[in-house]
């Protein structure tokens, strides 16, 4: 069985002013986020971590970082596991966004929702991040493995193994630093077992 723990970046500015920082390069984590992003660490050294994975996005290198110095691991980074490619959308604020008509679907029918401008559709990223987990747990079969990677798309992710329409995902949160962790068997079984912001010894 494959323990993947899910890490999402620390915080950074663009949280703060509530806007879509997406794969904007410099997006980097903020004094709050470096400290979050240290704390994590030094409560996933209780595991056995075999590899680290990261988003190639600076603000989770940075959170990477952090794991692969208290670990000592290298970091890998992997495309898959990226964030959302929100096409003209991003760099935008979110109350700006929040007045366009597409903004009702991005809510409430993000399944069939693409975002504009070049932008990825919603099934697309939760699809990618699937398929580079499950590749990553037959690579690493029996082994505890940290994966850095972002709130929406770690939200699609923990959607699709509890068996929760996409739809519905919003309503799972992810903060900033926060854990999750997933459990995938060679034999097609999967766990949920947890998912909380400071993960604890």
């Amino acid at each position: 069985m494959a323990i993947i723990v899910l890490l999402r970046h620390g915080e950074n500015e663009w949280v703060k002013k509530h806007r879509l920082a997406g794969w904007i390069p410099d997006v980097h984590l903020n004094e709050k986020g470096r400290r979050q992003a240290a704390e994590a660490a030094q409560r996933l050294r209780v595991l056995a971590v075999k590899a680290l994975y990261s988003s190639p996005v600076i603000r989770c290198v940075e959170t990477a970082e952090y794991v692969a110095q208290a670990l000592d691991l290298p970091i890998r980074n992997l495309d898959d596991i990226g964030e959302v490619r929100y096409g003209s959308w991003e760099g935008k604020k979110i109350k700006k966004l929040a007045k366009k008509p597409l903004w009702h679907a991005v809510q409430y029918y993000p399944s069939r929702m693409r975002f504009p401008g070049g932008g990825e559709a919603l099934r697309e990223v939760q699809f990618r991040m699937v398929q580079a987990l499950e590749q990553l747990a037959v690579q690493h079969q029996d082994e505890i493995i940290v994966v850095v990677s972002h709130a929406d798309a770690i939200k699609l992710v923990l959607a699709h193994y509890l068996g929760v329409h996409m739809d519905l995902f919003q309503r799972i949160a992810v903060s900033p630093a926060s854990v999750s962790i997933l459990y995938l068997a060679e034999n097609g079984a999967m766990r949920v077992p947890v998912s909380y912001t400071h993960l604890r010894a």
